[in-house]
């Protein structure tokens, strides 16, 4: 499987970002989408999750403002970000979980300026 992501991009604070990733090279249903980040100087961490069912899971940094969702064929997930802080700056991965293996994909850059 091989995740493609994209829409990364700068910001102010307040603003919004859609992040899209879209999985190749299997014509089975990924399993769990996800999007972790990583700020320079820190740990990769866990943005969203969704089930192939389509329950969501949110970190506590970013519940609230933003919504991860998948389109209908299953093997694209979004990231929607509205009110964007200086704190969501980082690089931002995708990640699939199928069928018992794990991708990821390049990052893509979000930079929000206060």
């Amino acid at each position: 499987v091989q995740l493609q992501a994209s829409g990364g991009g700068s910001v102010q604070a307040g603003g919004s970002l859609r992040l899209s990733c879209a999985a190749s090279g299997s014509t089975l249903r990924v399993n769990v989408f996800g999007w972790y980040r990583q700020a320079p100087g820190k740990q990769r961490e866990l943005v969203a999750l969704i089930s192939s069912a389509g329950s969501p899971t949110y970190a506590d940094s970013v519940k609230g403002r933003s919504t991860i969702f998948r389109d209908n064929l299953g093997n694209t997930v979004y990231l929607q970000m509205n009110s964007l802080k200086f704190e969501d700056t980082a690089v931002y991965y995708c990640n699939a979980i199928h069928y018992g293996r794990a991708y990821w994909g390049k990052g893509t850059h979000v930079t929000v300026s206060s």
